[in-house]
């Protein structure tokens, strides 16, 4: 668990980390490099998901052997599906991290939603209805390692 007092922003007692795959934690289908072993490092803190269609089928194998649980869900209503598998999980609980159009409900509804633009970009949605952005994944996984970053970035 990842415990914080952000003045103006709240306490947060993080237990889940939900990301999206493409776009987020992979390019192309193809893991990010960096990421296998900052995924690692957090599944020390909190309970790691990803949560795909997996359009190119490669996240299965590319995330073998990493502590996190998988959910590769049907294309259709990918924005409703996110958003409940948050609430299932307790969104007031999860950090999310995310970059298409399909993110934008469940980074609205986490404790914290992390937007992303990296070479697939950014949609718009989601970065409004986020709480930070940031240009990498890497960065967005450093903050959950170094807390006092968030702390500094959302604090009002």
């Amino acid at each position: 668990m990842i415990s914080l007092e952000i003045p103006g922003f709240g306490p947060l007692e993080l237990r889940h980390l939900v990301c999206d795959y493409n776009g987020t934690l992979a390019v192309d289908g193809q893991l990010l490099s960096g990421v296998a072993e900052r995924v690692s490092a957090l599944a020390a803190h909190l309970d790691v998901h990803v949560i795909t269609a997996d359009t190119f089928g490669l996240a299965p194998a590319q995330l073998a052997g990493l502590p996190l649980t998988l959910t590769i869900t049907p294309p259709e209503n990918q924005d409703q599906t996110k958003l409940d598998f948050v609430r299932s999980l307790g969104a007031d609980a999860t950090v999310a991290i995310g970059n298409g159009r399909n993110d934008r409900s469940m980074l609205a509804e986490a404790a914290v939603g992390i937007a992303l633009i990296q070479p697939e970009g950014g949609a718009a949605a989601s970065i409004a209805a986020s709480d930070l952005v940031c240009t990498s994944v890497e960065d967005a996984l450093d903050l959950l390692q170094n807390p006092k970053r968030l702390v500094a970035t959302l604090r009002s």
